[in-house]
């Protein structure tokens, strides 16, 4: 379940466990409400054991709005191994700011 989290003039959007096809339209329209306000993102991924292709469609999104669209910002953070993995094969590496745990 994804929370959003206003903190410091910061919005950090939790990812929850899993995102997949059967939560990535709900992740996105979570998502959706912040991105008209908000164009700095972090987001946490200290729950996320499992991204599907669904949810890095979603990610692609959110970059391309926020980061070309807007000008602005988007880190993931702590994120584990099996994650950061699909993140670098599938390029996102390229182009976000990404932590480790």
């Amino acid at each position: 379940m994804t929370q959003i989290i206003k903190k410091d003039g910061k919005t950090i959007i939790k990812t929850g466990e899993r995102i997949n096809t059967m939560n990535a339209a709900q992740f996105e329209r979570d998502i959706e409400s912040v991105l008209e306000k908000d164009i700095d993102l972090e987001f946490d991924c200290s729950e996320l054991i499992y991204m599907a292709s669904s949810g890095l469609r979603v990610m692609q999104s959110t970059m391309r709005t926020v980061m070309t669209k807007l000008g602005g910002k988007i880190k993931m953070t702590h994120v584990k191994p099996n994650i950061y993995k699909v993140l670098v094969m599938t390029g996102f590496t390229r182009h976000l700011q990404i932590e480790q745990e």
